[in-house]
């Protein structure tokens, strides 16, 4: 009667508190407050109006920023390229700046 459920070693105030909230509920608000809060301090995390050209251009500026950070990949690149390092790094840093090209034009109706 110590409050402790012996079998799993639990308490059973926990057990009687769980069994009377429904977990999904607090499970999906949860997740959504995280997931809010991810999107506000990351920008390549994206958001509901992320168009698609926006997505592609975080992921390829991720992936550039990753192979700038690792100097294996960027040793591997300057190899294959037959190119020094630096000059690599260089034209990476460059590609950054529109690695998908220019932006497309926005039609009228979603200004």
């Amino acid at each position: 009667s110590s409050g402790i459920n012996a079998e799993y070693g639990e308490f059973q105030t926990f057990q009687h508190y769980f069994k009377r909230i429904n977990l999904s509920e607090m499970d999906r608000y949860n997740f959504q407050t995280q997931l809010e809060h991810l999107q506000s301090k990351y920008i390549g995390t994206g958001h509901s109006d992320t168009t698609k050209f926006e997505w592609l251009v975080n992921q390829h500026r991720d992936s550039f920023a990753s192979y700038i950070g690792h100097y294996h990949l960027l040793d591997y690149f300057a190899i294959a390229e037959n190119e020094t390092r630096a000059r690599v790094k260089f034209n990476m840093l460059e590609r950054m700046l529109q690695p998908c090209g220019p932006p497309p034009e926005k039609p009228d109706w979603k200004m």
